[in-house]
């Protein structure tokens, strides 16, 4: 019987990679460093203080995913874990209807029901939640977008829980951060994940994640402080800042990194009542 179901499950994931999962390269041009991004197997880390807009910026990329092509969306599937508990399904909604020609209750379900939200309040749930996500990814092959807000949230807790081990302290965000990668080289997803600016940028070189070039043109107090699995993995590293001049409050940037090429590019956006504006 086990067998079987083993069987099942493996045919029903070639299914799901013959059928391929539509490409996400016009998700946001302005967000990314170089044309043509994000392409299947990419992490990107939105990173940055609180209130820098990342979450604002997550729901602009949702909306355009869940919002049908009629609609000029992408009508893909998005699966996202909420670790913080921020996620305002409220604030999503008026951004669909600020977006939507057509601002029916019905046109709405349809756009929500392209959105699969799930809770964490551990990185051992968060690990066992990863886990037991595989089979979904399998079976829906419109799942294209995976994104965690925020990837940080138990750092303290499990540093805490960790006690002077810093292998115990990390043992569990090294297996999510495995797991992840496995999801995403295997299921062809693009993966967004947030974290928090926890430590301040060390003055020791030899932390430093960036090559020279990335670290002149970026120019961001940026210390690297969650496990090296994570590290490694990640394809686009986008800082978020909130603009010194800004007067309402609502202007940022983001710098961009594509931290395999090494292009850099830096952008401006407001956040209003219809979400995020470039």
């Amino acid at each position: 019987m086990g067998d079987a179901l083993r069987r099942a499950e493996s045919g029903t994931q070639l299914l799901a990679r013959l059928e391929g999962r539509s490409s996400l390269k016009n998700l946001e041009p302005h967000l990314f460093a170089e044309e043509g991004s994000p392409v299947h197997g990419d992490v990107i880390e939105f990173h940055g203080p609180e209130g820098t807009g990342k979450t604002e910026m997550l729901y602009h990329l949702i909306a355009r995913c869940i919002i049908p092509k009629s609609g000029g969306g992408l009508e893909v599937e998005v699966m996202f874990i909420d670790t913080d508990y921020h996620f305002d399904m409220l604030r999503l909604v008026t951004v669909l209807e600020n977006r939507l020609a057509q601002k029916t209750e019905e046109m709405i379900k349809q756009c929500l029901g392209r959105l699969f939200l799930v809770s964490c309040n551990s990185s051992t749930q968060l690990l066992l939640t990863l886990y037991s996500l595989e089979n979904m990814f399998c079976t829906h092959p419109s799942l294209c977008l995976l994104i965690l807000d925020s990837l940080s949230a138990f750092y303290w807790i499990d540093r805490s829980n960790g006690g002077e081990s810093l292998n115990l302290q990390e043992m569990n965000l090294k297996k999510c951060a495995t797991f992840l990668e496995k999801l995403v080289r295997e299921h062809h997803l693009v993966l967004f994940a947030t974290t928090q600016t926890l430590m301040q940028k060390s003055t020791n070189s030899a932390e430093s994640f960036f090559p020279s070039k990335l670290q002149h043109e970026t120019d961001t107090d940026y210390r690297p402080y969650l496990c090296k699995s994570w590290q490694q993995m990640v394809t686009h590293r986008i800082f978020f800042s909130k603009q010194c001049n800004s007067g309402n409050g609502k202007s940022f940037t983001v710098v961009s990194c594509h931290l395999k090429r090494n292009h850099v590019a830096k952008r401006s956006f407001t956040v209003a009542e219809c979400g995020v504006q470039f």
